[in-house]
């Protein structure tokens, strides 16, 4: 169960463009609800009814899609000052969830009720510029998400998830079925290609584990035609 305090000055403090906004939405942020979740918390439920414009000032939702045969496609995370373009999109659109969020850690968020975000729609401009601006800049990651998965080569696109998730160092710890959930594709394509980075040497394979061995090889080939 979600817990509730109310905290306006922190939302302005992680935000700075709210600082600066109009009477009107300030008196709408003033109506909002912070929450606190623990991580692996259900945000939202696919078919849930959208009630609440979220904010998230710290921590990461992972929002990930299910078709009807349980495959997953991770759609985007929502962290540290973001927003949620399916929830923007919801709440316009007065529609149910098409995907579920979940928390991959702790997270802090603010909640503006529907009625108060529709009202933020009609009175405020400065807050109504916020909504917009965050909903076009998530709306723009997530049709570059679709072009990757329609049209990208899963050597590709699965070398650049390795070097995006690589940081400083040279072991990724995770299943074959949690990279594939993140690409949009089955476990199998997943292991085929790994298996193929391995026999160039460019990776060594064991349980739930990818060791880089050539960064380089596997940098070139995210950054391919």
């Amino acid at each position: 169960m979600f817990r509730i305090m109310s905290d306006i000055e922190q939302l302005k403090e992680q935000f700075p463009v709210l600082q600066q906004m109009d009477e009107a939405g300030l008196a709408i942020l003033r109506k909002a609800s912070k929450v606190e979740l623990p991580a692996n918390q259900m945000v939202f439920h696919q078919g849930d009814p959208c009630t609440h414009y979220i904010i998230v000032v710290s921590g990461i939702v992972k929002v990930l899609g299910r078709n009807a045969n349980g495959r997953e496609l991770v759609l985007y995370r929502i962290e540290n000052q973001g927003s949620c373009v399916l929830t923007t999109s919801c709440l316009l659109g007065a529609e149910a969830y098409p995907a579920e969020g979940v928390t991959e850690t702790d997270v802090t968020a603010f909640m503006i009720p529907l009625a108060e975000f529709q009202r933020a729609l009609a009175e405020s401009v400065g807050l109504r510029q916020f909504i917009f601006d965050s909903y076009g800049e998530r709306l723009a990651k997530l049709i570059g998400l679709v072009q990757e998965v329609a049209f990208e080569r899963i050597e590709k696109r699965l070398a650049r998830y390795l070097i995006e998730n690589s940081g400083s160092g040279f072991i990724l710890l995770r299943s074959h079925q949690e990279i594939a959930d993140e690409l949009g594709t089955a476990r199998e394509v997943v292991s085929r290609q790994l298996k193929v980075f391995e026999q160039k040497e460019w990776v060594a394979l064991s349980r739930n584990q990818v060791m880089y061995l050539n960064k380089d090889a596997i940098r070139a080939t995210a950054k391919s035609e």
